[in-house]
């Protein structure tokens, strides 16, 4: 009876070949073409503000003491409350989103 090499035998195409090498930072679940804006890549770096680290860290804290991994927007809303933060002036509309240096800059 005569061995055949397995390799040969195998016709499908090598895996590893198709990874994404996470070296490069790729992430497959985005998909392509997709980036992520300045502020998420800022936060997933790491590079957040002293408010933004209490509160994530509130949030966190939340979610292991009730066992939740998804707090509803109520729960939210209540660790804001015991953060400290309270209403104190009349609404405004709501405006898009900009970073810190965008709304302390002022263009002459």
């Amino acid at each position: 009876m005569e061995e055949q090499n397995c390799t040969e035998q195998w016709t499908g195409k090598e895996r590893r070949r198709e990874v994404v090498d996470r070296r490069l930072g790729l992430d497959r679940r985005r998909g392509p073409g997709r980036r992520r804006s300045d502020d998420r890549k800022a936060a997933e770096e790491g590079h957040l503000s002293d408010e933004q680290f209490e509160f994530l860290m509130a949030i966190d804290e939340y979610k292991r003491k009730n066992a939740k991994h998804f707090p509803t927007w109520t729960e939210v809303l209540e660790v804001i409350r015991e953060l400290g933060y309270r209403k104190v002036a009349e609404p405004q509309p709501l405006e898009p989103f900009k970073k810190e240096e965008e709304k302390n800059h002022v263009v002459k």
